[in-house]
């Protein structure tokens, strides 16, 4: 389960280093490399362990091929995806295409959510934040529904 918030910077080729504690997440469930591609609903970037993107692809393929809705969800998130190979020094290389999707400068927060990371630009993570703290009564009865 990934967990925590961590900012690194970008380089100008468009690496960024995956913290060690969720890297080593990553490699423990699966060796070969994680998944880069796009958050549908926000201007992120998902990492996902290699098997778990794999069930995801599995999920969108053994749903109707005749709902325009999933057409459009496997369009924006399989062909955006990616294998991101970790290289010898902790960093992925965030391809171009997500770069932009994202929105993603040089300062980025890197975000575990759960079952994936994302990858923020560093402000934009910052204004969400502010954005659920604005929610807080919502958000708060939700928490208490799943009793937390």
């Amino acid at each position: 389960m990934a967990r925590g918030r961590f900012f690194h910077a970008m380089d100008d080729k468009g690496r960024v280093s995956i913290p060690s504690v969720l890297r080593n997440e990553l490699q423990e469930k699966d060796e070969r490399p994680p998944f880069l591609t796009t958050v549908l609903d926000s201007p992120a970037v998902g990492l996902y362990a290699h098997e778990e993107w794999l069930e995801i692809e599995q999920r969108l393929a053994n749903v109707s091929q005749m709902k325009p809705e999933i057409a459009s969800l496997r369009r924006m998130v399989i062909s955006g995806a990616v294998e991101a190979p970790i290289d010898g020094s902790g960093r992925i290389l965030i391809p171009p295409h997500l770069r932009e999707h994202a929105q993603l400068e040089r300062d980025v927060t890197i975000a575990g959510v759960g079952s994936r990371i994302e990858i923020w630009d560093k402000a934009r993570f910052d204004e969400e934040l502010g954005s659920i703290r604005q929610q807080g009564r919502e958000v708060s009865d939700v928490a208490a529904e799943l009793g937390l």
